[in-house]
C-alpha cells in the first residue's frame, strides 16, 4: 500500500498548519505541515499529562522539530533526521516545518480526535 503524501486524508486544516492522517493497518500514519511558532502543548492539553499519548517514529522532511519530553530534556530533530519520540512529549516549531511520522493506530487516533475536537 502507497500514497502520495498530499493525497492522505485531511485530518487538520488550519491556515498554514495542514496535517493528514490515516490509519495501515495496526499503525498511523501523519503527514504534518507545521508553520513556524506552532506551540503544540494549547493542543495536548486534557490529554494525560497534557502530553501526547503517543510513541512515533518519522523523519523530519523540512525545517526542526523542538521535543520535550515529560522530565524536561529537551530535543532537536533537523529536516533529513529520523526520530523515535516516546509518549509523553509536547513539540515546537520555531522554523516552518514538515514531517512524516508512523505509531500506534490507537493511541495516534486519540491524539487526532483530541486534536480535531480542540481545534474545532
Amino acid at each position: 500500500m502507497n500514497t502520495e503524501l498530499d493525497a492522505l486524508p485531511l485530518e487538520v486544516h488550519q491556515g498554514e498548519l495542514v496535517t493528514r492522517y490515516t490509519e495501515w493497518g495496526e499503525m498511523g500514519v501523519r503527514y504534518a505541515r507545521v508553520p513556524a511558532g506552532t506551540d503544540m502543548s494549547p493542543v495536548l492539553e486534557g490529554l494525560p499529562g497534557d502530553r501526547c499519548p503517543s510513541p512515533h517514529w518519522g523523519v523530519v522532511l523540512e525545517g526542526a522539530v523542538r521535543l520535550t519530553s515529560a522530565d524536561g530534556t529537551e530535543e532537536v530533530t533537523r529536516a533529513g533526521e529520523a526520530y523515535y519520540w516516546p509518549a509523553g512529549h509536547t513539540a515546537r516549531m520555531d522554523e516552518a516545518t514538515a514531517f512524516l511520522e508512523i505509531g500506534p493506530a490507537d493511541a495516534m487516533r486519540r491524539f487526532s480526535e483530541h486534536a480535531k475536537a480542540k481545534l474545532g
